[in-house]
């Protein structure tokens, strides 16, 4: 059983040391901190268990909180994270093909911009306020007041709302051409009518 449990964490290792390179080559600028470089790596080896397995994410308490975004992804929110730590992150982004399922990014939100970047370099998208519900699906509103209790088109059940929100993204399980902390990734186009 030790033996098994060696070779396995001695895979995700090698496959998580082999894929840096590309994560890293994808952020925007010509070179990459070293300090980011290992920051991903220790994200890629805390988040391996999820990258082709979402139902190893749901048991640890990850939950669907938006459709497909074009050209970013199914999130998933595990409310109990808070704070920023690398190994840890509260949102786990996916795209999906007919049944399998792939880890593409991880993100943090915030209320607004953090005073002191967690990474080195960091760039910060935004998401608008919005009532969430229990299917995944959202609608934009000002206020907790403006959601209803039920999803207007699907009518899923009401989840939570939040105010705008500043996202933090790190693609770190699939390559970038707008960089690493891109907030949008081009080459997840094909999955977008999935």
């Amino acid at each position: 059983m030790r033996a098994r449990t060696f070779l396995a964490v001695a895979v995700v290792l090698i496959v998580a040391a082999s894929l840096i390179p590309a994560a890293a080559e994808s952020m925007s600028s010509s070179t990459i901190p070293s300090a980011v470089v290992g920051e991903i790596a220790r994200a890629r080896l805390a988040t391996a268990k999820y990258a082709m397995n979402l139902e190893a994410a749901k048991a640890d308490g990850y939950a669907i909180i938006t459709p497909m975004i074009p050209n970013m992804g199914y999130h998933f929110l595990n409310g109990k994270i808070q704070g920023f730590d690398v190994t840890k992150p509260p949102i786990l982004v996916y795209v999906r093909k007919n049944d399998a399922w792939q880890l593409v990014a991880i993100e943090w939100v915030y209320p607004k911009r953090p005073a002191a970047s967690p990474l080195p370099g960091a760039e910060y998208g935004a998401f608008a306020a919005a009532c969430h519900y229990v299917d995944g699906s959202f609608v934009e509103a000002a206020a907790e007041s403006k959601c209803g209790k039920a999803n207007p088109k699907t009518g899923a059940a009401f989840n939570f709302w939040h105010p705008p929100l500043v996202t933090l993204h790190l693609w770190i399980w699939y390559p970038n051409p707008t960089g690493v902390y891109g907030e949008f990734n081009p080459l997840l186009t094909p999955f977008n009518n999935d």
